[in-house]
């Protein structure tokens, strides 16, 4: 891949955290549990909307993982949107964007609440070819209707530990 391809590439970054860095207290159940602000750029021509996966894949234990958490999913987020606002889902996603389900039944964020050890949060940007027709779908029926529709994709590593600040 050459140097101009590289600029292209869709990116995904926080203001309050850095990749592999420790997400702050107030995204999380210890604090306000609201989103963090997450920029993204680069979304290829051709994208028609983006979609955002937050799972956990270290759940309940991660020395012993059983299971993926999902924590949030939102789709037909418009192609032009460049970000979220933090607690976006307070009157702050883009025009269009649906919500999707998460593992706790509910059709907005969850912010990290590991029962033990220190857990990764994957925030997972994706750059799609067409909308996606679902009400309220879950992360499994998301990423179904997503296949063969995903132009570029992003991804950002938060970590979070009870007690951390």
């Amino acid at each position: 891949m050459g140097g101009a391809d590289a600029a292209l590439a869709l990116t995904l970054t926080s203001s309050a955290f850095k990749a592999g860095a420790p997400i702050p207290s107030l995204y999380t159940c210890e604090g306000k549990d609201i989103s963090p602000p997450l920029a993204w750029e680069g979304a290829p021509a051709g994208t028609k909307s983006l979609a955002l996966i937050l799972d956990d894949p270290d759940a309940p234990d991660p020395k012993a993982p059983k299971r993926v958490w999902v924590h949030w999913v939102l789709y037909n987020v418009p192609p032009n949107a460049n970000g979220l606002a933090e607690n976006a889902d307070s009157g702050g996603l883009p025009a269009g964007t649906v919500r999707g389900l998460t593992d706790s039944k509910k059709a907005k964020y969850g912010g990290p609440r590991p029962p033990i050890g220190r857990h990764r949060y994957v925030h997972k940007l994706y750059a799609l070819d067409t909308t996606i027709d679902l009400g309220r779908a879950t992360k499994a029926e998301l990423e179904a209707a997503m296949k063969g529709h995903v132009l570029a994709q992003a991804e950002l590593i938060g970590t979070y530990q009870k007690g951390d600040r």
